[in-house]
């Protein structure tokens, strides 16, 4: 299963965005994912690759089982 989802860097955190995603593809709470993604990589150095000035083009990493990957324009992808 893949879910993508794309948003804007200023109106939403990539990490939220990440942990939305791989609780939707699980159909549960976000507060429910165990180990949290904090757990797994740094959420606050994930929001600043991918802040204001983009620092890289593509980030992918595992968690949950899943393969993330996030892109410069804002896609978060869940397989």
């Amino acid at each position: 299963m893949t879910d993508s989802r794309t948003l804007s860097a200023a109106t939403e955190r990539i990490s939220l965005a990440i942990v939305e995603a791989i609780a939707d593809a699980e159909g549960v709470d976000p507060a429910a994912l165990d180990p949290p993604l904090g757990a797994v990589v740094d959420p606050i150095a994930i929001d600043r690759l991918f802040g204001d000035s983009t620092v890289v083009e593509r980030l992918t990493f595992s968690y949950r089982g899943y393969r993330v990957t996030v892109d410069a324009d804002g896609e978060v992808r869940v397989e």
